[in-house]
């Protein structure tokens, strides 16, 4: 059964509350469940608040999704890719993956059409071998091209391109990591399979606040749906459907091995950060 979370009328959302709304967006893609779910919080507040805290969580971007800058943190993700595969000197798995939007309107609308037919952002990323997000683009039309991305990129000109690479066997299963995050991804925050219906820029916010919450989620080791042929016909399906039509801190590797108690500080620490930037931003506007 869904929780029903009263919300007292005339009375400000705490920022627990707002957070809880996000997240229920994140997981449904619908702000008539949100409404449903929040009593004394109708369709349009439960937009705003979407939007105040997606902006409040992307702006901690840069400190939960970076490349290692130390050489023992460069150490530690080559070790982990080599471990996959005995592939040497790797620090980062690249690929793209479309991120379903409404048509966003417009004389360019048509851009955002993939080659499988549906409005999209095509997102780039680059993940270690424990799928944490290292870098993330999110700005391109669906239909752009993966290589065309990257070249654009600024993380290309932070690295040398060398000879050809050899797509052998082992260097096919060292990149299977950035496959594997793709589906924890979009299985911990279902608006990403569902599609994201609100305004082109917002989407992009979006994607940016799941991506943080993902690392986050991830460092902390928190447990997701397990990916199976089922849920990957399910997300298929879910692609070809109209969105429109659809209403369904930065932590130390050494913190894995703490106690829960230990555990609930950088937690409580990260949603003191994110009830600050909301004040933020409430007070700018």
């Amino acid at each position: 059964m869904t929780a029903i979370v009263s919300v007292p009328i005339n009375h400000a959302v705490s920022a627990q509350n707002q957070l809880l709304i996000t997240l229920r967006y994140y997981a449904t893609g619908s702000f008539l469940r949100v409404s449903a779910d929040f009593t004394g919080v109708d369709r349009s507040t439960s937009g705003r608040i979407m939007r105040r805290v997606s902006q409040a969580l992307a702006t901690l971007r840069p400190h939960f999704i970076k490349f290692p800058t130390t050489a023992e943190e460069v150490e530690t993700v080559r070790a982990g890719f080599y471990q996959i595969a005995k592939f040497p000197r790797c620090i980062g798995a690249i690929d793209c993956t479309y991120i379903k939007i409404r048509s966003p309107g417009g004389n360019n609308a048509e851009l955002y059409r993939n080659r499988k037919q549906f409005f999209s952002i095509n997102v780039q990323t680059i993940c270690d071998s424990n799928l944490q997000i290292q870098n993330i683009v999110c700005r391109w039309p669906g239909s752009a091209h993966d290589a065309n991305i990257f070249k654009n990129s600024m993380i290309r000109s932070k690295f040398e391109l060398g000879l050809m690479e050899r797509y052998n066997e082992s260097q096919i299963r060292t990149r299977n990591p950035i496959e594997r995050s793709y589906g924890v991804w979009k299985r911990r925050f279902p608006i990403l399979a569902i599609g994201i219906n609100v305004d082109l820029e917002i989407a992009k916010t979006v994607i940016v606040a799941t991506a943080v919450l993902h690392n986050i989620a991830n460092t902390l080791r928190d447990k997701t749906i397990i990916i199976n042929p089922q849920l990957e016909q399910d997300v298929e399906l879910i692609n070809h459907v109209p969105v429109d039509r659809i209403y369904l801190v930065y932590f130390q590797t050494k913190w894995r091995n703490m106690s829960a108690e230990s555990l609930r500080h950088p937690i409580t620490e990260c949603l003191r950060q994110v009830d600050g930037n909301i004040s933020n931003t409430q007070e700018s506007t």
